[in-house]
């Protein structure tokens, strides 16, 4: 996949993650667009190098969305904990 593929997934697992994780986060709709970009090529990048699963080159793979939904969602939860959730 290339780089645009990359971002416009790493655009869908972040509100991906914010739907799975609601409330307000301290960036507000740009921030958890860039975590979601983020975490989309943590994600993928862990994936191929820990778990000995590469990125497929296909948009559509399953594998490849998990990964980096989980590390939207990662990224997303260490972002609320290091910079404070306005839940309240």
């Amino acid at each position: 996949m290339g780089v645009i593929a990359w971002l416009v997934l790493g655009l869908l697992a972040g509100a991906i993650a914010k739907a799975i994780l609601p409330g307000r986060d301290p960036g507000g709709l740009i921030g958890t667009t860039f975590i979601g970009i983020a975490g989309a090529f943590l994600g993928g990048r862990l994936s191929a190098q820990f778990l000995d699963r590469p990125v497929q080159r296909e948009f559509f793979d399953a594998a490849t969305w998990g990964s980096a939904i989980a590390g939207a969602l990662a990224l997303l939860i260490g972002y609320r904990i290091l910079f404070g959730n306005s839940r309240d």
